[in-house]
């Protein structure tokens, strides 16, 4: 792993989230995905966790091994050159000594930011903050103690937690563990769920650190989180979704009409081969993963 080249690359994904221009991440869980997003111009990529379970088979909620979701955290992040934030849901660790170990083995991937959220796993409630904050800060050291300044994006799960009542109680929620988890060593802050204009522009007014709104269909468009001051969007599984849904139409179509129309909008083989890598996969491992990609810098 060349450190001097990740560290530019964490240093640059700070940077973003600090620039009048909305920071716009359209999660990814493949390297593909990584790769058209470099290719349209995009300055960063982000996983979602959610999405790359799904894709094999298995729900969100850490159901897939660590040894999996490095595995293909590392090759998104080794396919292109702009910085990759990893969506690591609670960190992979129970204890701290096992949360820095993951850290660490997250960070060995190539990535230059991290999301970790504060929901315990199944249950439906919330770590207590101080317990997150520990846990944040071991996140940090990890990181720190190999030069790196990872971005530290901290989700609060307040809003999808039934633990608060009211979106007025989950606010609240949200913007003390907010300056806790920046005191802790967070870079930015991701309240999951809301993105409604009301509820952003309240989170926005009350929250001074850099702020990220995940958005659906329903939320406000992108021009108005630009104009209340949003740091950066996230999508979540939504484009995996999406994707979903296009090919259980085709699958639909196929086996009720056998009409090929659906292939009608499709790429040619060349236009797909723009996003493609050249070259045997092995000439380049990681010796953390068992990773071999052609862009990778070991």
């Amino acid at each position: 792993m060349n450190r001097q080249w990740q560290k530019q690359k964490a240093e640059r994904l700070l940077a973003l989230h600090t620039r009048e221009t909305m920071l716009v991440l359209p999660n990814v869980w493949n390297a593909i995905g990584a790769r058209v997003l470099e290719k349209k111009g995009y300055s960063a990529v982000a996983t979602s966790s959610s999405a790359i379970a799904a894709s094999l088979g298995y729900r969100d909620g850490e159901q897939i091994r660590k040894s999996t979701s490095l595995d293909i955290i590392a090759r998104i992040a080794h396919s292109v050159d702009v910085p990759v934030s990893a969506d690591v849901e609670t960190g992979y660790g129970q204890t701290l000594p096992e949360l820095e170990e993951s850290a660490k083995e997250f960070i060995d991937s190539g990535i230059a930011g991290i999301n970790v959220e504060d929901s315990l796993i199944g249950l439906g409630r919330l770590r207590p903050v101080d317990e997150q904050c520990r846990r944040i800060s071991a996140i940090r050291q990890a990181a720190d103690r190999v030069g790196v300044h990872l971005v530290i994006n901290a989700r609060i799960d307040s809003y999808v937690s039934p633990e608060f009542g009211t979106r007025e109680e989950a606010t609240d929620e949200a913007v003390m563990r907010a300056r806790a988890y920046a005191d802790a060593g967070a870079d930015c802050i991701f309240p999951m769920g809301p993105g409604d204009e009301a509820t952003v522009r309240q989170l926005r007014h009350r929250i001074t650190c850099p702020l990220n709104i995940v958005v659906g269909p329903d939320a406000a468009p992108l021009p108005v989180l630009q104009e209340i001051g949003v740091n950066r969007v996230s999508f979540g599984p939504f484009i995996f979704r999406s994707c979903l849904r296009k090919f259980i139409q085709i699958a639909d179509t196929l086996k009720t009409t056998g009409d090929y129309a659906c292939f009608s909008d499709m790429l040619s083989k060349t236009d797909a081969g723009a996003y493609l890598l050249d070259g045997d996969e092995r000439q380049t491992v990681p010796e953390k993963t068992g990773i071999g990609l052609r862009r990778g810098r070991t």
